[in-house]
């Protein structure tokens, strides 16, 4: 295990296979409930600990290559002493430090609500699986279930999410609901 002054050496390019503007949202409330929701789905023990184990299995089920030694390192120089795994304040700190490498080339020019509509863009397309312009109950299910949420096993529940922001009742979120939604939560 690395100690937090020992330098360490990281092939950025394995961080940048892992980069996705979609990861890289600029909004801080909604940085702070994501991170907490994939710290909490990320330990599997609820132990309040993510092992590299438990984030090694997670990493591959969103299907990322988590077996590299170089991974290894980043995640083990965030791991305090005497403890076996990442505590919440630790996989912030790893989250910072990894998004700082990946996105510390400077950014193109634009006004902040162009990048704030176009990280909305790429959130969204990770829901809208199939590329129409619409998150469906099938689709939010989909991607709820690859992130270990329990919702994803009562079709029930994903249709009450669904109709709780389809404003015009046609049974999918559009991108406009979707961004009045994220929205919302800041």
């Amino acid at each position: 295990m690395a100690t937090p002054d020992a330098p360490i050496t990281i092939n950025t390019n394995l961080l940048k296979s892992f980069s996705s503007k979609s990861f890289h949202l600029r909004s801080p409330s909604l940085n702070s409930v994501r991170l907490r929701r994939v710290f909490d789905l990320f330990d599997t023990n609820h132990d309040c600990l993510i092992s590299l184990d438990e984030i090694t299995r997670a990493l591959t089920l969103l299907g990322l290559d988590a077996n590299s030694p170089d991974l290894n390192t980043i995640i083990s120089s965030h791991i305090r002493p005497g403890n076996t795994g990442l505590t919440y304040e630790d996989f912030v700190s790893l989250h910072r430090s990894i998004n700082d490498l990946i996105f510390s080339v400077e950014e193109e020019a634009g006004c902040k609500e162009e990048q704030d509509e176009a990280d909305l863009k790429e959130a969204f397309k990770v829901f809208d699986e199939n590329g129409d312009g619409f998150i469906s109950a099938t689709e939010l299910q989909k991607v709820l279930g690859k992130l270990g949420f329990t919702e994803a096993n009562e079709m029930g529940r994903v249709k009450l999410m669904i109709s709780s922001v389809d404003l015009n009742h046609d049974g999918r979120v559009d991108f406009s609901e979707f961004k009045d939604m994220m929205r919302a939560l800041q």
